[in-house]
């Protein structure tokens, strides 16, 4: 059902495209300023992204819809948001759910490659390395040595990306059950939903803890094509390299202390003011104690983002989750009150564009609180859902036809003779 969809769609988009290119193709979108070559490309315009937009003062918008508007699907219905542009109707949600379950076994060599590495191996080095082994199984690298036609690719890059996607549950929890010494590992049970049988699998019982994983899993589903993980994976996808190297690239990515592991961060300083205050401080206390930091030459973390002047609606879902589900919680408590406190400081401090808090600044203490404290297994959870994104933003380039990714580049002396 999902390719018979996307065919008809796709034929639509590719001449809206080209209607686009005829009639706009030397239009300029951007200009580059020296700064922004050597600032990371921050704010350059030049990328196409189709399945979501960051709007500075409104935050995430999928496919049209803000985020916060649609936290009530499933993240497997918001894969199918993001592949199609459409909300899936009862039938599009069963066929979406019956085709990643059909891949929840994880493969026996997986296993078998993990139980290769040293025990202290981090998580997410297992899990690239666990993704990348299913190259083996890539129906795209089968069809494409085999010749099919380029306006094809796409349906081999949404297969494999089903594949992987089915079985990143199963992958990642046996990750952590592996490497925290969790006992056996928990097998999948098609009854229940992709988020809900991760939970399942991870060992974590309840019905709070399996509403926290749909909400996690779908909140950090995708967030534009430039930010580091969407970026890596497909440049690496535009040389028409596999979905499973290309998703694991940009999962390293992830990995890296700048990009997905800030909510670990964000809640250690959580941890680090409980353990300063013996408990919850009130909000002189903790504002005194933000001003002390700052003043220190020290940031507050989970506060600030690169694009959004507003707060994150991500952070506002687990918020508005955690007033629901968690009751006297000094952990919780503390990131309620540092809302109320810490954009008023950085306003007053006034080197921060932008003093509201991200999507990090609550997601760890809500993990914490279920019993989930292997902080450097967090990143894992981020990445079983971006990889949602990630795959529906390969199946789109590739069906739009969009070649390998190759800016031009130059050097300081170019600058110094040209500026």
């Amino acid at each position: 059902m999902l390719q018979k969809v996307l065919s008809e769609k796709i034929s639509h988009w590719q001449d809206e495209i080209h209607t686009v290119l005829e009639q706009a193709g030397e239009k300029k979108i951007s200009e580059v300023s020296v700064n922004q070559a050597y600032g990371g490309m921050r704010g350059i315009k030049g990328l196409i992204c189709e399945t979501s937009a960051v709007s500075a003062d409104k935050g995430l918008i999928i496919r049209g819809y803000p985020l916060l508007e649609i936290t009530q699907l499933l993240p497997e219905e918001v894969f199918y948001l993001l592949l199609t542009g459409d909300l899936p109707d009862q039938a599009a949600k069963e066929d979406i759910q019956n085709q990643l379950n059909a891949y929840n076994n994880v493969p026996e060599y997986v296993w078998n490659v993990l139980s290769s590495l040293p025990d202290d191996s981090h998580p997410m080095t297992m899990l690239t390395i666990a993704i990348q082994s299913m190259q083996v199984d890539s129906e795209f690298v089968k069809k494409y040595d085999k010749g099919v036609p380029k306006k094809d690719y796409w349906k081999w890059t949404l297969d494999d990306g089903i594949r992987l996607i089915g079985a990143l549950p199963g992958i990642a929890a046996g990750i952590y059950r592996m490497r925290f010494n969790k006992g056996e590992r928990i097998e999948p049970e098609n009854n229940l939903d992709w988020a809900g049988n991760y939970a399942h699998m991870l060992g974590f019982e309840g019905d709070d803890f399996r509403k926290l994983m749909r909400l996690y899993l779908m909140l950090h589903c995708d967030h534009e094509g430039g930010n580091v993980s969407a970026f890596s994976s497909l440049t690496v996808s535009s040389a028409l390299s596999s979905p499973f190297l290309s998703v694991a690239a940009g999962l390293n990515g992830l990995a890296g202390p700048l990009h997905g592991l800030a909510n670990q961060e964000c809640l250690k300083f959580v941890l680090e003011v409980h353990d300063h205050f013996n408990g919850a401080p009130d909000k002189e206390e903790l504002e005194k104690f933000c001003w002390d930091r700052l003043q220190n030459g020290r940031v507050i973390p989970g506060y600030g983002h690169a694009v959004l002047r507003c707060p994150d609606p991500r952070f506002t879902a687990f918020l508005s989750f955690g007033k629901k589900h968690i009751i006297n919680d000094n952990i919780f408590s503390i990131v309620e009150r540092l809302y109320e406190v810490v954009p008023n400081v950085l306003k007053e401090h006034g080197k921060a564009k932008n003093p509201w808090p991200n999507v990090d600044a609550a997601s760890g203490s809500l993990l914490y609180f279920y019993g989930l404290k292997e902080f450097n297994y967090y990143t894992v959870l981020f990445s079983i859902s971006r990889t949602m994104g990630i795959i529906s933003q390969m199946v789109i380039n590739r069906a739009m036809g969009i070649p390998i990714m190759r800016p031009k580049s130059i050097t300081t002396e170019w600058i110094k003779k040209n500026t």
